[in-house]
């Protein structure tokens, strides 16, 4: 034997594709996507058989749901029992299927996106539409079976399912590179198609609209873009417009209140909550005044959201604007993918109608194949127990004088006499020429005397006579086209009779929403923000009665117009912009809002030491000064951004700003040290940067010595500060050059 080692070389990208290939098609296939016959993914043809299995009927207590899934999972379905019980949830949720297939007793959750119930919690059966129309005729052979994934058991390869259930329930599902999206039908407008189709193969997809409007969703809404389906139809891909529909009620005193009744298909679950958030977002930030109060008062009887409005608001008006700034008008994508013979296929209506017809007509071909040869047997059988009955006194004395019934079978099938005992030759020679079959003579052999009663004789023929019909009906059924299409579409109607409810969905072509925002009134405010950080504006007119206290108590004071905005520069080099719309306008002693609430600013990362109004700035410069000395002018028109937030200036490693001030040509700049060193020169020698330059030296550090203040005054005005405990009066500081080390001021003691 070899020592060598037994290697097999191979490409690593061939194997990654390879598996990845392998690994792909079997999520499509077997997890991720419905197949056009029933309309179910895997785990949803599991759950279903596997209840039908344990006898969970319709006309039958409940069981528990963990008893079910633990079933499931370990018979079929060994990829996790979460999967198993949210697709029992899904199939038992009246607002997620058009048909429910699964009767749930318990919290099974709600359509404003409550979870269901543990399993261990909650109970559940097959509906009657489900054991009837996808259940029904298993046992007559109708489908294949396929072992289970360790080839212990038998499961279906797909149910018998007559009606078509793709469309009706739809079906969502991401697979890899792949995604499946369809809409739920209304199954009394399907049925229709189907049997239209049926009568005319060459029907167009035009003309089957005629009976399939458009979706049909369970929790109703109005699809806005009906010259659209006919597209999405044909080509199994589009995108479907849905409103919720709003009503309008009548209140005492005048007012009025917007009451939704119905949403769109794609705003169950959280969707409610969102929609809830968004119509108070627009009360907030004042798109809107026109609302007083929201409420939802949704029930188990449906949807009732109720917007209260104020007298004399345009509710038309704002109808269209929930339509244009909330999800209350939403898109639906349609892509109606599924498995069709065994692989993965992007169908129009008129292809999955025509694949579900070919199954019906598979499905109905082996259900009476099946049925054709119980009724061949049946009568076999009759038709000796009838022979029988004749000659009834021959047998009698065949079986007395058979010394086993080996015996009496070889007589009774190939006229074989020699072990047998008779009366007389006569009956011996009669008994030689009988030839019945082995099923008959079984059945002869099997028989019970009461059968020889007159009566039970007459009842034995009538029932062949009906044995010979139903034959007859069945080859008729498997040989005339007609005949089959008439039976399939007999248990349509059927169907629909009794399953065919009301279209819920309005299909029509409206108008794009349009919405004409109230213009703000441009009016002047003043923005006050405490050394909290807390911001508002007030009146004009209320900041001059209460000046004395608004100075005091505000550390930032800035007159601008209510439509415009502000910049707030900060320490590490960053501007924020701030509508002053998002500002809370009030009374004076209104506590206000943080700056946080309404900027990207982080008063826990950053220090504002500057704000003011965007338009003023434009027309100035603006000087910027850093710790480490660094000195700049910017012209105001570069932070005219649309951002709410850029950076302001450039900075050195570890250096911060210290000053942002609106500056002129003819003003002189003071610049403060931490250690007291006082540095003055004319503003001129300042030159304008870019705001993404560093700037230049405005003074000469001494070693761990810091910029702290920076100074601006015209020349000839007296300026005093204070510098520890001594006044310093600026405009008699000698003039020097930018970039000196300035003057030291010494402390009074």
């Amino acid at each position: 034997m070899s020592s060598e080692p037994q290697i097999i070389r191979t490409e690593y990208s061939d194997l990654m594709k390879k598996s990845y290939i392998d690994y792909a098609m079997s999520v499509i296939i077997a997890r991720a996507l419905p197949d056009v016959r029933d309309g179910l993914k895997p785990v949803q043809r599991r759950t279903l058989y596997d209840m039908y299995e344990l006898g969970i009927r319709y006309d039958r207590p409940y069981r528990k749901c963990a008893r079910i899934v633990g079933d499931t999972m370990g018979k079929y379905h060994p990829h996790g029992d979460s999967s198993i019980y949210e697709a029992l949830v899904v199939m038992a949720q009246d607002f997620k299927k058009g048909m429910v297939l699964v009767d749930g007793h318990g919290n099974f959750g709600s359509i404003e996106g409550d979870g269901a119930a543990a399993m261990r919690y909650t109970e559940a059966r097959l509906t009657k539409f489900t054991q009837e129309i996808c259940l029904a005729d298993l046992d007559k052979n109708v489908i294949d079976f396929g072992p289970n994934f360790d080839e212990t058991e038998k499961e279906p390869v797909v149910l018998p399912v007559r009606g078509p259930n793709l469309l009706v329930n739809g079906a969502e599902g991401i697979a890899v590179g792949m995604a499946t999206s369809i809409p739920t039908h209304n199954l009394g407008e399907v049925i229709d198609a189907v049997k239209a189709y049926m009568k005319n193969d060459a029907i167009s997809t035009k003309q089957l609209m005629k009976y399939i409007k458009g979706p049909d969703f369970p929790t109703g809404g109005i699809v806005v873009n009906k010259d659209d389906l006919l597209n999405i139809y044909e080509t199994g891909q589009g995108k479907i417009k849905i409103r919720g529909k709003v009503e309008v009620e009548e209140l005492k005193g005048g007012k009025k209140q917007l009451v939704i009744t119905e949403i769109p298909y794609t705003m169950i679950g959280s969707g409610i909550g969102k929609f809830l958030n968004d119509v108070c977002a627009l009360v907030e930030s004042k798109k809107t005044t026109d609302i007083v109060d929201i409420s939802n008062q949704s029930s188990k009887e449906g949807i009732r959201i109720v917007l209260e409005l104020k007298r004399g608001a345009d509710a038309e008006n704002l109808k269209n604007m929930l339509y244009k700034k909330t999800r209350l008008e939403d898109t639906f994508g349609v892509n109606m993918l599924a498995v069709a013979d065994g692989r993965p296929e992007t169908l129009g209506l008129k292809k999955i109608i025509e694949y579900h017809v070919d199954f019906q007509f598979e499905l109905a071909t082996r259900k009476y194949k099946t049925l054709l040869a119980k009724e061949q047997e049946k009568s076999e059988i009759q038709e000796g127990l009838i022979k029988a009955c004749d000659v009834i006194d021959l047998i009698i004395e065949i079986l007395r004088g058979s010394k086993s019934v080996k015996d009496a079978r070889a007589c009774l099938v190939n006229g074989i006499t020699e072990n047998i005992r008779f009366k007389s030759p006569i009956s011996r020679k009669m008994a030689a020429l009988l030839r019945f079959t082995e099923r008959q003579a079984t059945a002869i052999l099997e028989m019970r005397l009461y059968r020889l009663i007159g009566l039970e004789i007459e009842a034995l023929r009538a029932e062949h006579e009906q044995t010979l019909k139903n034959i007859a009906r069945y080859e008729d059924i498997l040989n005339n086209y007609d005949s089959m299409a008439q039976v399939i579409i007999e248990e349509l109607d059927a169907c629909k009779k009794e399953y065919g409810r009301k279209r819920r969905t309005v299909v029509e072509n409206a108008a794009e929403a349009v919405f004409e925002e109230k213009k703000i009134e441009e009016q002047e405010v003043v923005f006050l923000m405490d050394r909290f950080g807390y911001a508002r504006t007030v009146d004009p007119s209320v900041y001059e009665r209460n000046k004395e206290a608004a100075d005091s108590e505000n550390k930032y004071i800035v007159h601008c117009m209510n439509t415009g905005r502000l910049c707030a520069f900060t320490d590490k080099g960053k501007m924020h912009q701030i509508r002053v719309l998002d500002l809370p306008c009030g009374k004076f002693r209104d506590k206000g809002t943080p700056i946080d609430n309404v900027s990207n600013y982080s008063s826990s990362e950053e220090q504002i030491i500057m704000i003011c109004d965007a338009e003023q700035m434009r027309f100035s410069q603006l000087l910027f000064a850093t710790a480490q000395g660094m000195i700049k002018k910017v012209d105001g028109k570069e932070f005219q951004v649309s951002k709410r937030t850029i950076a302001a200036t450039k900075l050195q490693e570890e250096d911060v700003l210290v000053s942002v001030q609106v500056i002129t040509e003819n003003q002189h700049i003071v610049l403060q040290t931490r250690n007291g060193y006082f540095l003055r020169f004319p503003a001129s020698e300042v030159p304008e940067k870019k705001k993404a330059a560093i700037g230049v030296r405005g003074i000469r550090l001494q070693k761990k010595d810091v910029l702290e203040n920076v100074y601006l005054f015209q020349e000839g005005t007296e300026t005093k500060v204070t510098y520890g405990k001594k006044t310093v009066t600026l405009n008699r500081l000698k003039t020097a050059k930018r970039d000196g080390t300035g003057t030291k001021t010494r402390q009074a003691d």
